[in-house]
This record gives C-alpha cells, structure tokens and sequence, in this order.
C-alpha cells in the first residue's frame, strides 16, 4: 500500500487592497495622500517633510535645554562669548530696532504639542501632564497610533479576534442608525 494522501482545502488568496487615502499627521500640511507604506505618517512633499524635520529638530532641542548638564554648558559658553565680546569693539545698535536672527528668533521656552508641526502650547491638566495643545491635535495622533497598531497586529490570533469584534459592534451601530454616535462619552 502507498502513502494516504490528504488534499487540504485551498482558500483563494485575498485580493491585494490599495489603502484608502490619508491625510498628512503634520498640522500645516493636512494634504490628502496615497500610502506607499503601512506606517507613512506623511504626504512625500519635500516642503512638508523639510517642515517635520524642523519640529522634530525644536522638539529634540527643547528636551536638550531641560537637561541640567546642557544648562551648565550652555552658560559656560555664554560666558566665554561675553569676554570675547568685551575684548572686541563693536559698534553701537539700538537693540529695540534690531531684530532676533537664527534661532533666537524661533526660541520656545514652553513644550510644545506632541503632534508634528504644532508649536502651540501644551493645555494645562490637573490630574496629569497634557500631551497636546487641543482635542484635534490628540485625535490625529491617536488615529494614526491606532492605523499603525491594528496593521502590527493583523497577522496575530490575538489582531484577527479584536478586528472581529470592532467589525460587529460597527455593523451593530451601523444597522441601529446610531452611525454617527461616539463609542465612548467624552470624560467629564
């Protein structure tokens, strides 16, 4: 006798799907993009990424300037630049018609939004620190954490379960009319 040969079931491969338009996570672009990546946060424009680029740059600055040792050689370096300007003769400026150049002119002493491209300040909470400056800048990060969690997880047990039961509370809400009624209530 031969070796009993089991057929398995084939299931048709699933058809490749584009993802659907985004739209930019950086707060002075808001472009409507196609992904060419899961994990594309941003429309490809060199503008707009030149921007990222620069909040990234002033966040990692902001975070570099609390630090107590950046403090100390920040000050030691100020002193040095004031004893070279004393041996040096310059000439007389009013200072209130000269304008701030470099990075002075752009100096933000406050943290700032976590949300790329948002310079505003952080909102004051009592119970915790704020991360963002107002409930748009939170919802568009949130969003993209979200996009970004679920696609990680698609292949896992674990990913399909939750996929599936978000899909049935959407089609439950969509079939009672209550489409553009929140999940959750909004804290107090």
């Amino acid at each position: 006798m031969g070796n009993h040969h089991v057929k398995e079931k084939r299931r048709p491969k699933a058809r490749a799907r584009r993802p659907r338009k985004r739209t930019c996570a950086n707060k002075k672009c808001g472009r409507k993009y196609q992904a060419g990546r899961w994990n594309q946060r941003y429309c490809q424009d060199p503008e707009c990424m030149r921007e990222v680029d620069r909040w990234l740059a002033a966040r990692r600055q902001g975070k570099r300037r609390e630090a107590g040792t950046a403090k100390a050689q920040h000050a030691q370096a100020e002193k040095a630049r004031r004893q070279q300007a004393k041996s040096v003769p310059k000439d007389v400026q009013k200072p209130e018609l000269t304008p701030a150049r470099g990075h002075a002119a752009k100096f933000l002493a406050h943290p700032f939004c976590d949300r790329p491209g948002c310079y505003e300040p952080r909102m004051t909470s009592l119970r915790n620190p704020a991360r963002f400056c107002c409930a748009a800048c939170r919802q568009v990060v949130r969003n993209v954490l979200d996009r970004e969690r679920k696609w990680r997880s698609r292949g896992t047990l674990d990913g399909q379960t939750k996929r599936a039961y978000e899909y049935q509370a959407s089609c439950r809400r969509q079939r009672s009319g209550a489409a553009d009624v929140p999940s959750r209530a909004p804290p107090e």
